[in-house]
């Protein structure tokens, strides 16, 4: 199978594991450290170009589990997070794992949050090495072996 193939099944894999959790992912951890994965994986390369941005948003406003939050305020805190990535990547990183790590003490939003940032990372059929790496820190933030989603 191609890895044009892969990432597609794999991003489809995940999506569908989200679709199943709905229910269960509707606490403000949960769509903060989303947005935060989100952003983390729009800057994985250090920066934010508009096309992405836009791509991002668009997979985040069509996302069915995400549709649990009002899209506005979705955009707001992406945002909020591109921003602080942008301005200074390196410190936003810490600041953005660490949103991403309050998740850690519920399983089922940590591993959604994960898999979020893999669909987002291959929603483009290239989940580059950059975006891996950078889910992969996620997965630690979250204390989750990145083994686990093949990272």
């Amino acid at each position: 199978m191609a890895l044009w193939d892969r990432i597609k099944e794999s991003a489809s894999t995940m999506q569908s594991q989200l679709d199943a959790k709905k229910n269960d992912l509707k606490s403000g951890a949960f769509r903060d450290a989303s947005m935060a994965m989100c952003a983390l994986v729009a800057a994985a390369d250090g920066s934010i170009d508009p096309t992405e941005r836009q791509r991002v948003a668009a997979l985040i406003t069509g996302n069915d589990v995400l549709q649990n939050f009002p899209a506005d305020d979705l955009q707001r805190r992406f945002n909020e997070y591109c921003q602080k990535l942008t301005s200074d990547f390196d410190f936003g990183k810490v600041s953005i794992l660490q949103t991403i790590g309050k998740v850690s003490k519920k399983p089922t939003e940590a591993r959604a949050v994960v898999q979020i940032g893999i669909v987002i990372g291959g929603a483009d059929g290239h989940f580059d090495q950059s975006e891996r790496a950078v889910v992969r820190e996620a997965c630690f933030a979250v204390g989750i072996s990145p083994t686990e989603f093949d990272l």
